[in-house]
């Protein structure tokens, strides 16, 4: 790999002049364009490779989401977006689209770009480039979704007490065969669903059998429907389906209405993510609302404190349950919201540098 010097030597300058025209304090235009030839030839990465060398900010922070189509993320990178503009940071989004190695692709480009800071909601369960970034000691904060084995803090959202009233909402209903629609089994934020609604629905008597989980690699519509449609072939389908993600929600309803079947009448239908126009289907969709707005402004916060060089906790703010029409509810029930809402204790998470998630409250507007 190409260092400093080879790119002197290659431009016929001084190491001192290729750290000048690096930081942008190159008053020489030819001798610029020389260094900068010079770097792009040997493929040389200051940033990654000898990010001592930065003696100036850019003021410019790197945002890589998992996949814009779905309107959560979208959400989650305009509210990120925003905060960073009003304290005065440039922000580059990169779309990972699921796939971890566009995700590293993208990674690098924002790296050669000098970015003061990366946060990065990952595809899948990482990505080599994400381990690199944490090597190279660039700033990072890792958003909505933990990634095994990287030390950095973590901003998400916490959705133990939603699922827990999801299961209690389900079984007041009388919906005692639930199936769930989950990412392929591996990844942490799946996982980690299915798992808390599992426990949640056990302490109502309620059991989750194997073949009532379905787990598709496309988190898209296609993907919900497939999965839909191997629940709906059981002996003894489920009466009610949480989606742990809202594009594969819309995908399930679609399976079902294509069979001529009904939601609530036949089977209940639930998002984890809930998204404005779930108000407007018909039925309005039961959801659980992350507070998606507070998430991005604490990514922002907290990345801001890495880069300041200053420890940064992860961040763990509540989900709520969104009551409205998809589960069989009452006219009275669908205008309620089972949220709980509140500030949770401080716990622990194995991804920040303490060890401990902080916890604040946070609050989303939803239909």
């Amino acid at each position: 790999m190409a260092n400093i010097k080879d790119v002197a030597e290659r431009a016929g300058v001084s190491v001192a002049t290729v750290s000048r025209v690096l930081n942008g304090r190159s008053p020489v235009a030819e001798t610029r364009e020389r260094v900068l030839a010079a770097v792009q030839e040997l493929g040389y990465r200051p940033n990654v490779v000898a990010r001592s060398l930065r003696t100036a900010r850019t003021r410019t922070l790197g945002l890589v989401i998992s996949d814009l189509r779905n309107p959560f993320f979208t959400e989650l990178a305009d509210a990120v977006e925003q905060e960073a503009r009003r304290l005065g940071y440039s922000l580059i989004i990169g779309n990972a689209g699921e796939s971890p190695e566009q995700q590293d692709d993208y990674i690098r480009t924002l790296l050669d770009r000098r970015i003061d800071g990366l946060m990065v909601s990952s595809a899948g369960a990482g990505s080599a480039m994400l381990g690199e970034v944490v090597a190279s000691d660039t700033p990072l904060v890792l958003l909505d979704r933990t990634v095994p084995g990287i030390d950095a803090p973590c901003v998400r959202a916490a959705g133990g007490a939603a699922l827990t009233d999801l299961a209690a909402h389900l079984a007041a209903l009388g919906r005692h065969r639930p199936a769930v629609i989950v990412a392929p089994a591996g990844t942490p934020i799946g996982d980690e669903r299915l798992e808390l609604f599992r426990t949640a629905l056990a302490a109502h008597g309620i059991a989750l059998p194997a073949e009532r989980i379905g787990s598709s690699p496309d988190l898209g519509p296609g993907g919900g429907r497939r999965v839909m449609r191997d629940l709906l072939d059981l002996p003894q389908p489920p009466d009610a389906v949480l989606a742990t993600d809202n594009l594969m929600a819309l995908g399930a309803l679609d399976e079902v209405r294509a069979r001529g079947l009904r939601v609530p009448a036949d089977v209940a239908l639930v998002a984890f993510d809930d998204v404005a126009w779930f108000a407007h289907t018909d039925p309005p969709l039961t959801a659980i609302a992350q507070p998606t707005r507070d998430l991005g402004r604490a990514a922002v916060h907290a990345l801001l404190e890495r880069i300041d060089g200053r420890p940064a906790a992860s961040v763990l703010l509540p989900a709520r349950l969104v009551v409205r029409r998809s589960c069989g509810e009452t006219a009275t029930q669908g205008l309620s919201d089972g949220s709980r809402g509140r500030t949770t204790a401080a716990r622990r998470c194995p991804q920040s540098p303490d060890g401990l998630e902080s916890s604040a409250s946070g609050d989303e507007n939803t239909p």
